[in-house]
């Protein structure tokens, strides 16, 4: 039985029954329309009429309006069996731990970049700024993708550690392999491995389906298994996108009252990926 809390009224005024009004309220999930008939003056007067989608509009550009730019924080990291290095580091944030640095590895989709981001702290992504060009201040800092520094960017890590270190500050990195295993300079390799470090785990294919179906439950979204089989096997398989398709396809499925079908993901995911 649909709920007042799925259902969205249109009310028209195109009536064929000059003295009746229907009103539509539609479940988006198993899409039943319900028909009932009320006296003009049981609705309000200033009722809007519900304007349909433009035609016109792109439907590719309509997918990515609906994907969401969701800013990476801590609160949605889906830890999986990382709950542990998820603690340490936000007790670490929290100034539970005095050590200087703080040091994430894993593999690529492990969430490394995600936490780093999420630090607060100045970002610099070593793989687009090899020197650390743009680290302008003495403050707070998080280096991902330490492995790619060059030398100058080795020598101003090393410089920043010292200094963070004289006044009390905080480093956050993200590499590959453990500090010790780093072709870096033997100074900057020796400062890293002295602070915190911790493995990050990629989450397995069972832990991201589990996380999906927990944010759509959230979202009175209904995807069946299927659904998330195909989504895991089609869309892109880090977690930070598999989340915001889960919002994208919440706002599709109000918007257009579709429920959620296998024709519909292969549409939005084929429209997402086409040049």
């Amino acid at each position: 039985m649909a709920t007042d809390l799925a259902c969205k009224t249109v009310y028209s005024n195109d009536s064929a029954n000059r003295n009746f009004q229907p009103v539509f309220p539609v479940d988006r999930n198993n899409l039943t329309l319900h028909t009932h008939f009320c006296q003009p003056s049981a609705f309000p007067t200033n009722a809007k009429i519900a304007a349909p989608i433009a035609s016109d509009h792109p439907m590719r550009q309509l997918i990515l309006d609906l994907l969401p730019e969701t800013p990476p924080t801590l609160d949605n990291f889906v830890p999986g069996g990382n709950a542990e290095t998820l603690a340490a580091l936000c007790g670490w944030l929290a100034g539970a731990q005095r050590e200087t640095s703080f040091c994430l590895w894993g593999e690529i989709g492990a969430g490394c970049s995600h936490l780093l981001q999420a630090s607060g702290f100045a970002y610099v992504d070593a793989a687009l700024d090899p020197s650390l060009n743009s680290v302008t201040s003495a403050g707070q800092m998080a280096v991902d993708h330490v492995e790619l520094l060059n030398e100058a960017g080795q020598i101003a890590l090393f410089n920043h550690f010292n200094r963070l270190k004289m006044s009390s500050g905080m480093l956050l990195t993200a590499t590959h392999q453990p500090p010790v295993h780093l072709a870096l300079r033997e100074d900057l390799r020796t400062r890293l491995g002295s602070g915190l470090i911790y493995r990050l785990q990629a989450l397995s294919d069972g832990e991201k389906a589990e996380a999906l179906a927990a944010q759509a439950k959230e979202r009175a979204l209904k995807l069946t298994p299927e659904s998330i089989d195909y989504l895991m096997r089609h869309a892109p398989r880090d977690m930070r996108t598999l989340s915001s398709f889960i919002v994208a396809l919440d706002r599709y499925t109000l918007e257009h009252k579709r429920a959620v079908t296998l024709p519909l993901l292969r549409e939005l995911l084929t429209l997402e990926t086409r040049p």
